[in-house]
């Protein structure tokens, strides 16, 4: 696979999620929690060729829930809907969510041709939290940027946002293509749109 339109798109539905951490995932500043989580992504790209979409899926299932806050991001992706949801709707609209967005990138990430990531530098951004500026650079010299947002919960640094090419937000993407789906389904039209999207890719 190489860096260009889909590559970008992918990166875009390279969204993150949470579930317990995993003791080597509770410690470590900004920059271990992505480095970290980069080297899961690339091991997984590196064998994808010899995995199914469910495969992939499953190896990449433990390191973004290790990385990544699910949520802030879906609180920040559905907004005022989050905020009036019940306990069971956020706990469902959770699972439809990184369930969605691994299937997604299980799916797209179908291979590997010698991809680096290189991780850049740290700065302060905005609402305490840091940006962590990484790139992924094709053999050819061309590269995508990526900058990591990251929030320190508890004492644990987790992932919250990923921007592409310094300006494309994944949770203002998602703002973008959930708001329909909430004004005309609600938080359970979401859900159902997410889960069927899933189980489609899942059953390639």
């Amino acid at each position: 696979m190489r860096i260009g339109s889909q590559l970008r798109n992918l990166l875009i539905l390279c969204v993150f999620f949470v579930t317990p951490l995993t003791a080597s995932a509770q410690q470590g500043d900004p920059v271990s929690v992505v480095q970290r989580f980069q080297d899961h992504l690339l091991g997984v790209m590196k064998e994808a060729k010899s995995l199914t979409v469910r495969q992939r899926y499953e190896r990449l299932l433990p390191g973004i829930e290790d990385a990544f806050s699910i949520p802030i991001m879906i609180g920040t992706a559905t907004g005022a809907y989050w905020k009036q949801a019940t306990a069971d709707e956020k706990d469902r609209l959770a699972i439809a969510f990184k369930r969605n967005n691994i299937s997604t990138v299980a799916t797209l990430f179908d291979g590997y041709s010698g991809q680096v990531f290189k991780i850049e530098g740290e700065k302060p951004a905005p609402q305490n939290t840091r940006l962590i500026k990484t790139k992924i650079v094709d053999p050819d010299g061309s590269s995508v940027a990526l900058d990591y947002r990251v929030l320190e919960m508890s004492g644990r640094w987790r992932i919250i946002d990923v921007i592409v090419d310094d300006g494309i937000s994944e949770m203002t993407v998602r703002r973008s293509e959930y708001g329909n789906i909430l004004k005309t389904q609600g938080i359970n039209g979401l859900i159902a749109t997410l889960t069927a999207k899933a189980d489609e890719l899942l059953s390639y």
